[in-house]
Formats: structure tokens, C-alpha cells, sequence
């Protein structure tokens, strides 16, 4: 029988049943995107990856002779977007995370591991912010000193803390769920963006997301989220089927 890639809405009072199911019907296994990614992590019979434990958060599982074995794709796949879209690596860069939910957490240790030059992190709850960072703060131990400013830094959601910021930043990266929505607003304003700054929105969908068009505003260089999906798909690809993953033609269906 040929395999087949399906899509399913579940609420999260729903995931338990969910999962409980892909066991069963011997599902080679799932991806799972927000709000599951944390939730679905409690529930695995092991995490594999050292990402995943670290980050509390999974978004790939595979079934293993029954057993439910998460996984976390997020980060990688999120390294290989960046490199496809703006030609640079995480380690050259200084990244701002918006966000602390599970694709935030993810990246935010992808650039630490990968030695980023400097890393800001700000939410809407800054206690959640503050908390990432210090979890991180282990990647940042070393002699490197970047003049006025830390390497680690978490910072509250306020323009004037934003503002500031800008000038020692080179990529700002949305890890929340704003521009999911037609309606929802830009995370930061145009007016806060300046031209040499890189945008990347982990939200995709057809059009300009409001972040991707603030950025263009701005003059700055913009993605939005379908880089990262192919990329953290195709690692998911490997996890479930152990071979290299088609991505030309995962690409040209994503497309």
C-alpha cells in the first residue's frame, strides 16, 4: 500500500485519543504543530532526541514497534531555512526570538548550540523570556564580548525595549502564532524595522504574513515560514523512513 501524508485538526482535549490511535493503526508516524508540540511531549513513551528533551517540546513521532518516540525537527529545520533564504549561518548571525512557546524554545537552542553571535529573546509574558534565557545561558559562557551589549539577553515586549535593540541585531525571527490571522497586526511595526535587518516568520500561508509585508516596508530582506516547513519535514521524512528525503519534490508539492 502506498504511504500517504494526511492533515487532521484535533483539539488538545483530544490529543491523548489521537495518539492512542496512530499506535493502533500503525501509523508510521505524525507531525504535530501548535498548540500539541508541548502537550504531545508528556505523553510519548521516549523522547529521542536530546533536542526535544531540552527543549520540552516535540514535533515529530514515530511509531516503533508501538511505541510512541518524539522527536523535535524545529531547530535544523529552521538552521537549513535561514541558510536556503538569506545565504548566511545562525553562527555569523545576531538573532532576536519573538515568542516562548515550543517553536521559540526550538529555536532559540539552535542558535545557541550553533554559537550565534548574539541571541534576545522577548514574549508577551517576560517571566517566559527571562526563564529561556537563563536556560541557555550555558551556550554563552565564553570570552566573547560584543561592546555595550550581552550576548544573552531577554527583553520585555515594549516598543522603547525593541527600539533599542535594532541597531545590534541582524535577524528577527517571529516564533508566535500573530499573522496566523489575516487581521492579526505585524508582531513589530515598519516603523521599528530598519534595511539591514533579515525577517524571517515562522507563520506561512499564501500572501505576505503582516510581518513579511512590515519588513518589505521597512526595506528589509523577508521570508515567511514555508522554508522551514519543507526543511523540518524532510528531517521528519528521515526519522520515519531512514533514507535521504525527496526535497525537490516535497518543494515542488510545498510550492
Amino acid at each position: 500500500m502506498q504511504d500517504r501524508y494526511a492533515r487532521f485538526q484535533i483539539s488538545p482535549d483530544e490529543l491523548q485519543n489521537a495518539l492512542d490511535l496512530i499506535r493502533e493503526l500503525n501509523f508510521v508516524g505524525v507531525n504535530l504543530t501548535t498548540p500539541h508540540k508541548i502537550g504531545a511531549s508528556k505523553l510519548m513513551d521516549e523522547i529521542i532526541d536530546d533536542n526535544a528533551r531540552r527543549i520540552g517540546a516535540i514535533n515529530t513521532v514515530r511509531v516503533d514497534n508501538a511505541k510512541l518516540c518524539g522527536h523535535n525537527t524545529d531547530g535544523k529545520g529552521f538552521a537549513r531555512a535561514v541558510r536556503q533564504e538569506f545565504v548566511v549561518d545562525l553562527r555569523d548571525l545576531r538573532v532576536m526570538i519573538l515568542g516562548g512557546g515550543g517553536a521559540a524554545r526550538a529555536i532559540a537552542l539552535q542558535c545557541a548550540r550553533e554559537n550565534c553571535e548574539r541571541l534576545v529573546i522577548t514574549n508577551r509574558n517576560f517571566a517566559t523570556a527571562q526563564k529561556l534565557a537563563e536556560e541557555l545561558r550555558e551556550y554563552f559562557a565564553g570570552p566573547r564580548v560584543l561592546g555595550p551589549v550581552p550576548r544573552l539577553l531577554a527583553i520585555p515586549w515594549e516598543e522603547a525595549a525593541i527600539r533599542f535593540q535594532i541597531a545590534h541585531l541582524d535577524l528577527i525571527v517571529n516564533a508566535t502564532l500573530l499573522g496566523l490571522n489575516r487581521s492579526d497586526p505585524s508582531p513589530i511595526p515598519a516603523r521599528l524595522l530598519a534595511p539591514h535587518l533579515m525577517i524571517y516568520d515562522t507563520v506561512y500561508r499564501e500572501g505576505r504574513t503582516p510581518f513579511v509585508a512590515a519588513a518589505i516596508e521597512a526595506g528589509a530582506r523577508a521570508a515567511n515560514g514555508f522554508s522551514m516547513l519543507l526543511h523540518q519535514g524532510a528531517l521528519a521524512f528521515e526519522i520515519w523512513f531512514e533514507r535521504e528525503a525527496p526535497i525537490e519534490a516535497m518543494r515542488e508539492v510545498l510550492m
